[in-house]
C-alpha cells in the first residue's frame, strides 16, 4: 500500500470516531490520498484550492473552535510557503493543527528542484512548540496518527507519498517521543530517518560482513529529539553517521550534533544533501547524485570509525 493510501484510510477511520478531526487540502487531495474523504465527510474535508497560506489560517481558526485540523500539501508548500502562518497563526497562537507535507527531499523526483524541500525540517525545527515526525513505513504512520492527535499542539508529519518497504511488523509498539533502536552495535551508530532507514539497515549488514558492528537507530521524531537514546548510543559506540533525506544543515544531523555537543562530544559524519538545491530525476538517480545511497552510508561509517 502507498503511504498516502495508508494515511487516507487511517484518517477516515479516525474521523468516523472523532468529530473534531477534519482535513484541509490545497488542490492536491488525489495526490495525497485524501480525495475520498469529501464524499464521506463533506463538512469536515475541505479543499481550499491553491491557497496554502489561507489553508493554514483556516485551520488555525477551526482549531480555535475545538477542531483538530490536518492540513496537507506537497512538502515545500506545507512548510516554507506557509512558514509565517505556521509560526504566528498556529504555533504562537497555540493552535492544535497537524501539518502533513508529502514527497520530502529527493522523493519529489520528476517534479524537480522547485518541489524538493531540502530545508523543511530546518525551517520548522526553529519554531517553538513544533513537533516534527517522519514515518519510516505504513505501520509506523498508522500507529503514529492517533498519538499526533492526542498531542496538544502543532505537529509536522513529513510523509513519503508512495510505496515504501516495511521496516516494522504488527508487533511494533510506537512511541512518538522515543527513537527506535533497530539493531544493537558497538563500533558506530547509524542514526537515520524516513527513506534512509532501510538503507541504514542494509549498510549495517554490509559493515558487519567487513567486521564493523553498527548500531541502527530510527529517529522518527526529529523535534523534540530523543536525547536520552542518542546520548546512550553515542557513549557506547563513540562515533556516528547521520543519514537523512534533507539538507545536512538544520535537520537530523544538526539535531544529533547538538545533543552530542552538550552531552558527549563525538565524531559524527553526515549523509544527506550537501547544501544544494534539488533537480529533476528518479529517486535512485538522485540518491546517487546527492551521495545518499547505502554505499555512502558504509563509507561514512568507516570514516567515523577511523576518526575515533
Amino acid at each position: 500500500m502507498m503511504m498516502r493510501d495508508a494515511f487516507g484510510s487511517t484518517i477516515a477511520e479516525i474521523m468516523r470516531k472523532d468529530e473534531r478531526v477534519c482535513v484541509l487540502d490545497a488542490d492536491l487531495a488525489s495526490c495525497n490520498g485524501t480525495a475520498k474523504l469529501g464524499a464521506e465527510f463533506p463538512e469536515r474535508a475541505i479543499d481550499v484550492g491553491i491557497a496554502e497560506q489561507n489553508m493554514a489560517s483556516v485551520a488555525a481558526g477551526l482549531s480555535s473552535y475545538g477542531f483538530i485540523p490536518f492540513i496537507t500539501s506537497f512538502t515545500p508548500f506545507a512548510t516554507r510557503r506557509i512558514c509565517d502562518q505556521i509560526a504566528i497563526s498556529i504555533a504562537y497562537a497555540k493552535q492544535n493543527v497537524k501539518i502533513v507535507g508529502t514527497d520530502p527531499g529527493i522523493s519529489a523526483q520528476l517534479n524537480g528542484g522547485t518541489h524538493m524541500s531540502m530545508e523543511d525540517i530546518g525551517v520548522l525545527r526553529s519554531i517553538p512548540t513544533m513537533v516534527i515526525f517522519e514515518p519510516v513505513d505504513n505501520e509506523q504512520l498508522i500507529q503514529a496518527l492517533p498519538q499526533t492527535i492526542e498531542h496538544k499542539g502543532p505537529v509536522y508529519i513529513r510523509m513519503f507519498r508512495k510505496d515504501c518497504p516495511d521496516v516494522f511488523g504488527k508487533d511494533y509498539k510506537f512511541d512518538l517521543f522515543k527513537a527506535d533502536k533497530i539493531k544493537d552495535g558497538n563500533d558506530v551508530t547509524i542514526f537515520a530517518s524516513g527513506i534512509m532507514v532501510e538503507k541504514a539497515i542494509k549498510a549495517a549488514e554490509t559493515l558487519k560482513a567487513e567486521g564493523i558492528d553498527a548500531e541502527v537507530v530510527n529517529v522518527h521524531t526529529i523535534k523534540p529529539i530523543d536525547a536520552e537514546t542518542v546520548t546512550e548510543s553515542l557513549k557506547k559506540t563513540k562515533c556516528a553517521v547521520v543519514a537523512e533525506n534533507h539538507n545536512v544543515i538544520g535537520g537530523l544531523f544538526s539535531a544529533v550534533a547538538e545533543v552530542a555537543a552538550q552531552n558527549c562530544p563525538t565524531p559524527i559524519v553526515p549523509v544527506g544533501v550537501k547544501d544544494v538545491f534539488g533537480e529533476v530525476g528518479k529517486l535512485a538517480e538522485l540518491a546517487e547524485k546527492f551521495e545518499m545511497t547505502e554505499k555512502d552510508i558504509v563509507a561514512a561509517a568507516k570514516k567515523a570509525v577511523a576518526s575515533k
